[in-house]
């Protein structure tokens, strides 16, 4: 299985055999509801648009710019006919943009494909794609259980979620946790992880593997491009987390879990 992460988002190709699945892509040059003004990504996508195995999945946490980017999702329907998964409320306004077929999830329900378990999981987070709309369709992550457990947080907060989805799942094999767009940290607490966040969220989850993720290519916040992963690192020193355990991608890098293997490996 491979997990290319392609901008370090919270953009993942996630593979098990005979079924590829998307997380929140986007291809888009800005995370805006216009490509003329707002944050530009600081980097291509890890892995180009043709070069996307054939898709069968694809995830929308919720209704963000930065994780629904329509033109995204238009493009992946067109060129792979996937299956779109994501939470209540949002099925309506992808049918109407001719993003189909979806199914939409509420909080702990699940759904399979292939074979392979998806469970919604709940987050601290928002939705909201404009005035006067806040909170009306549901945000959250995904759980995927198949040859291994993976969990994908989405965008959240730090939260009692993390130990209760350990205690209806058990530990995780891999997580996807967010890193970024954290400051100023008054504002952004409810909403979004810092670094030692992330690091409780993986201990209270007793993942073996974490990933981390909404980091490194649209400055959304006030902190550095570049302080996140930075601040993992002092994060992981603290809390005596093995560099090993909660690895920080490259723009397209691999994680492959070996057949038999008890842990991913990072590829250059």
């Amino acid at each position: 299985m491979r997990w290319p992460s392609r901008s370090s988002i919270t953009s993942f190709l996630i593979q098990f055999p005979g079924l590829n699945i998307l997380t929140d892509p986007v291809y888009c040059e800005r995370a805006s509801p216009v490509q003329w003004a707002g944050p530009r990504r600081v980097h291509a996508p890890g892995l180009a648009f043709e070069r996307l195995p054939a898709i069968d999945l694809v995830f929308v946490s919720h209704n963000h710019f930065d994780h629904m980017d329509l033109s995204t999702l238009k493009r992946v329907a067109a060129a792979h006919g996937p299956l779109f998964l994501t939470g209540l409320g949002n099925g309506s306004f992808l049918r109407q943009q001719g993003i189909a077929p979806v199914v939409e999830l509420d909080w702990w329900q699940q759904t399979s494909l292939r074979g392979v378990q998806l469970m919604f999981t709940p987050a601290q987070h928002w939705s909201t794609r404009g005035p006067g709309a806040k909170n009306r369709t549901l945000w959250g992550g995904l759980w995927i259980a198949g040859q291994r457990t993976i969990y994908f947080a989405g965008d959240t907060g730090y939260s009692p979620w993390f130990a209760e989805l350990r205690g209806r799942c058990g530990p995780p094999e891999l997580a996807l946790l967010p890193i970024g767009a954290y400051e100023p940290r008054w504002f952004m607490c409810d909403q979004h992880m810092n670094p030692d966040d992330a690091v409780r969220a993986h201990l209270d989850l007793a993942a073996h593997t974490s990933v981390a993720m909404h980091f490194g290519c649209f400055r959304l916040t006030d902190e550095g491009i570049d302080e996140p992963a930075l601040e993992l690192e002092h994060a992981c020193r603290v809390h005596e987390l093995a560099p090993q355990v909660f690895h920080v991608p490259h723009p397209g890098q691999t994680l492959l879990w070996r057949a038999g293997g008890a842990a991913p490996e990072l590829t250059p």
